[in-house]
């Protein structure tokens, strides 16, 4: 899988953009503020319709444009794809594939994957569960385009109840809310098992990858925390089982606090290093090795399960690394379309195409 062209018009920075590039390694080189990472960002986009850096969709389009549009063809062994997104200042956008208008985003999901690495990537090891979970959610979309579906589904039920918890009182019947712990607890299961199988075709590989990149013997696992018994189960029959059991023994809790107090959205998949939590004990270059390891360790799972390897984006990453840990990343990279971007270009201990990032041009 690679990208063949990328067209821009209006995104961010670019005016108008068309960029051809190498089957292999990409390095694009510049000064900071001048648009590299925006390329990333566009061919992430055009993967998963959304930007990787969490931002609404108005924010991509150029100031003062009436619209954007991202468009790239990718390369899959001869069969071409043709992805094209319009992106209105305001109002909805329009996808195509192969010049067939999509209705839904699960429709794109699959076409292209992407993995890709940013400096606010640190935030997995240093932050919340949530940024946790939403790694392991993404990668299983990414193997299983079907679990964005698990996931939507799961967060609509779950919006739905805690609606009815702030509408309720204490003396209300409870019946109803039985009916919303049944549709969550079959959705929280199907959740799960991505979870599960995931963190399985992730976690040794991990382990690997951070031992190769730091040249340590430090053990890498995830323990999966949860308070409704997920870690005690690995069948969707005992996830729905000991989740409706947890609904229904945090009832009189939920009714009392006005939400949902277990279930996978409250789950904590903690990163270990020897044992010990890594957002705690390990120095920042070691979550920084952690988060580039999970990330290696993603694209060669999805790659696995799909039969050819996802576009790897790799955004200012070699300027925070020491020179044996660089040149350890240079030698794990995967064979695979590579982008790197970097303001420095001896920063960069690898071979492949050099292309000149000014703004608003890439030569």
């Amino acid at each position: 899988m690679h990208l063949a062209w990328l067209e821009l018009q209006e995104f961010r920075t670019y005016e108008s953009m068309r960029w051809v590039p190498d089957p292999g390694v990409n390095v694009l080189v510049g000064p900071n503020a001048v648009g590299k990472t925006n390329i990333l960002e566009a061919v992430a986009y055009l993967a998963a319709l959304k930007s990787f850096r969490g931002v609404p969709d108005a924010v991509l389009v150029n100031t003062g444009a009436p619209g954007a549009v991202v468009r790239g063809e990718i390369g899959r062994g001869g069969s071409d794809v043709l992805i094209e997104i319009e992106l209105p200042a305001e109002g909805r956008r329009r996808a195509q594939v192969n010049r067939q208008r999509l209705s839904k985003v699960g429709d794109l999901l699959g076409h292209i994957r992407t993995v890709s690495f940013l400096p606010d990537d640190l935030d997995v090891v240093k932050r919340g569960p949530g940024y946790r979970r939403d790694l392991i959610d993404a990668v299983a979309v990414q193997i299983w385009p079907g679990a964005h579906r698990d996931q939507q589904e799961y967060d609509k039920v779950l919006r739905q109840r805690n609606s009815l918890l702030r509408q309720m009182v204490r003396d209300v019947d409870s019946v109803t809310l039985a009916v919303w712990d049944e549709r969550l607890s079959e959705a929280g299961a199907r959740v799960m098992a991505r979870r599960h199988a995931t963190l399985a075709s992730i976690t040794g590989g991990t382990n690997a990858m951070y031992q190769q990149l730091s040249s340590s013997e430090t053990v890498v696992s995830i323990d999966y925390r949860s308070h409704w018994g997920a870690e005690r189960a690995t069948t969707a029959q005992e996830w729905e089982r000991n989740l409706a059991e947890a609904l229904s023994d945090a009832r009189r809790a939920d009714m009392d606090r006005r939400v949902t107090t277990v279930g996978p959205h409250r789950d904590d998949p903690v990163i270990l290093l020897d044992d010990q939590d890594s957002r705690t004990h390990a120095s920042q270059g070691e979550q920084r090795t952690v988060t580039l390891a999970l990330r290696l360790s993603a694209h060669q799972a999805i790659a696995e399960q799909i039969g050819e390897s996802p576009i790897l984006l790799l955004d200012d990453v070699f300027s925070e690394l020491d020179p044996l840990r660089a040149a350890a990343l240079a030698e794990a990279l995967p064979d695979a379309q590579t982008l790197i971007t970097t303001a420095r270009d001896d920063e960069v201990p690898i071979g492949g195409r050099r292309w000149s990032v000014e703004l608003g041009r890439v030569t």
